[in-house]
């Protein structure tokens, strides 16, 4: 696709209005055109220059990008080395009902962001988490919390109003988490959602989400994860292969496997499974 030079990576959600691009572009210029969807981007290297709004934008290095829905806009390298970009394109319903969600239905409708550039750092290390999430393969819930935290930070910090979240306290906040807390442990190995989490616990799920990580130090799928791995080191001890015990403790490849062991564990499984006194 495009030069010689240019590459381009694509990925897209068979589920949701959710899509993601990966590119660097040297002589490739963008037509005037717009998306039905919300659009952030994050300018790695290089710079890029577009019009929209009936004026001229450069991004650089390290911003942001965002465009509303149906927002007209083209688009070229503003440097002769070209640029490379990471951007998102997100479905106004996905949007909308995020916001719904993290704000017990008071969200106010579609969020209007009013800069097509933003330097935030912020809202570019957020957008980056669930770029890399999109493009590998990942679980759910992990995807689903960055989704919603991707949303809320651009919503925060770019948008004309910012939405209004809602959370539990005291003993409703405990008991959301508790029921949380059960559903994960009963049920690791499954592909859960934030969905099936709030539905057990009876509340939205960013309130879930803050409840969980008040009550127990960490997010969902962390919790998720830390699981998976204690039944892999089961399986370990028992002289499964490290591959098959990755895949049978919910794993998606080997390679996830070995990165989040040796991060929790501090060694390789291989090590683990040969420690034996």
């Amino acid at each position: 696709m495009g030069t010689a030079s240019s590459w381009v990576r694509y990925w897209r959600d068979g589920n949701r209005p959710l899509e993601a691009m990966h590119a660097h572009f040297f002589d490739h210029v963008y037509s005037l055109h717009s998306h039905d969807t919300y659009s952030f981007g994050i300018t790695d290297v290089g710079a890029q220059t577009f019009r929209c709004r009936g004026a001229a934008h450069t991004s650089g290095a390290g911003m942001v990008m965002a465009f509303n829905p149906d927002e007209v806009h083209d688009g070229r390298a503003a440097v002769e080395w070209g640029y490379q970009y990471r951007i998102v394109h997100i479905g106004p319903s996905v949007v909308c009902e995020t916001l719904a969600d993290a704000s017990d239905g008071r969200s106010g409708g579609m969020p209007l962001f009013m800069r097509p550039v933003l330097t935030d750092s912020v809202v570019t290390d957020a957008l980056a988490r669930l770029h890399a999430n999109l493009v590998a393969p990942a679980d759910p819930l992990v995807t689903d919390e960055l989704l919603t935290a991707t949303i809320l930070k651009m919503a925060e910090r770019g948008a004309t109003r910012a939405p209004r979240v809602g959370t539990l306290a005291g003993q409703a906040q405990r008991q959301a988490a508790r029921r949380a807390w059960a559903l994960l442990n009963e049920a690791f190995l499954e592909p859960l959602s934030a969905h099936d989490l709030a539905k057990a616990a009876g509340c939205s799920r960013f309130a879930l989400y803050r409840a969980f990580r008040a009550e127990y130090g960490m997010p969902p799928s962390d919790y998720q994860r830390l699981l998976r791995l204690r039944q892999a080191r089961r399986l370990l001890t028992r002289g499964v292969a490290p591959a098959s015990a990755a895949a049978d403790a919910g794993f998606s490849d080997q390679a996830h496997f070995n990165r989040w062991f040796k991060r929790t564990y501090g060694i390789t499984p291989g090590t683990f499974q040969h420690a034996v006194l």
